[in-house]
């Protein structure tokens, strides 16, 4: 079983920036959208958000895309880790 930490090495987020992990597997729609765009109005410049879902949050993407957010997606076994940064901090 791979872990979600692994799973956000895995993509192109900058390695070297704090992480905040929001786990959001147990809340049903729309909380897990609610949610992870709260956080990232909260979090310091710079800060990578990790989302750990039970689903891909296929709604979560434009609103991110339209907010000016880099963002990738890994499905392991047992969950889907979003991976969620600004490109330009």
């Amino acid at each position: 079983m791979q872990s979600y930490a692994s799973a956000v090495d895995r993509t192109d987020a900058p390695g070297d920036s704090p992480r905040e992990v929001i786990d959001v597997r147990s809340l049903g729609p729309p909380e897990p959208l609610k949610n992870t765009l709260e956080t990232l109005v909260d979090l310091d410049d710079g800060t990578v958000l990790v989302q750990r879902n039970d689903r891909v949050p296929q709604f979560l993407f434009p609103k991110l895309e339209d907010r000016g957010y880099a963002h990738e997606t890994v499905e392991l076994e047992d969950e889907v880790v979003t991976v969620i940064w600004d490109p330009d901090a």
